[in-house]
């Protein structure tokens, strides 16, 4: 067999590395290794890309002190019909997130009593049974948490600014509720998915939902979001 035709050139053997890293999640650091080595150019994805541009104009803030802070006092009561269409936002959320639903009989498909979430923060898939010891087991979570965004400019808004702020379907997804209380109020430096492969998507969101409340972020949350949209 003539030589040329059992040896890979260099080249392709890096694109086969590059690709799998990107299948597998494994990107950051090791991308840049190769990208370093192989003369790779690589580009953020056009979510990615567009969100790093959009992180280049959030304020960057510190925190400010919770003082004032109530979750329902401030941002109303959880959980609101706020689109008006005969359900609350959990349960739209929830129907709009999990699959192989049933309903609560009457409510028009509102009530969500069972159905199955491939959580996006654990990669776990959670059987959900609506009841009073098995319904935490699936929470909604804010993406950019409520007592985050009162630190980083929502007290300065209108009550109905931030009652439909904590509404938002934009800032809301159903997840895995320890995960949740594991998150609290914390931003990308403190906290990621242990979803390895949702960390893209979750910051994309975190970034969208800042620029469009025009909220700020502390320094060190800019820069971990900017870390992981630059291995996006």
């Amino acid at each position: 067999m003539p030589r040329s035709s059992r040896i890979i050139p260099g080249a392709i053997v890096a694109f086969l590395f590059v690709a799998l890293l990107v299948w597998t999640g494994a990107w950051n650091p090791l991308t840049e290794a190769f990208a370093d080595a192989f003369g790779i150019e690589v580009e953020a994805s056009g979510d990615a890309a567009a969100a790093l541009a959009e992180l280049d104009t959030v304020t960057v803030k510190g925190k400010a002190p919770m003082t004032g802070y109530d979750r329902e006092g401030m941002f109303g009561t959880a959980w609101i019909d706020s689109d008006r269409n005969g359900c609350d936002q959990r349960n739209d959320v929830l129907d709009r997130d999990l699959m192989a639903k049933t309903y609560e009989p009457d409510t028009r498909d509102c009530v969500v009593i069972t159905g199955t979430l491939d959580d996006p923060y654990t990669g776990v898939t959670i059987r959900f049974t609506r009841g009073q010891d098995t319904s935490t087991a699936v929470q909604i979570d804010h993406i950019y948490p409520l007592g985050m965004a009162w630190r980083q400019g929502a007290q300065q808004w209108t009550q109905d600014q931030r009652i439909a702020f904590a509404n938002d379907f934009d800032n809301l997804v159903a997840v895995d509720g320890p995960a949740n209380g594991q998150k609290g109020d914390s931003g990308p430096a403190a906290w990621l998915p242990s979803n390895k492969r949702y960390r893209c998507e979750y910051v994309i969101d975190f970034v969208e939902v800042t620029a469009k409340y025009d909220l700020s972020m502390p320094q060190p949350d800019v820069d971990a979001a900017r870390r992981v949209l630059e291995g996006c």
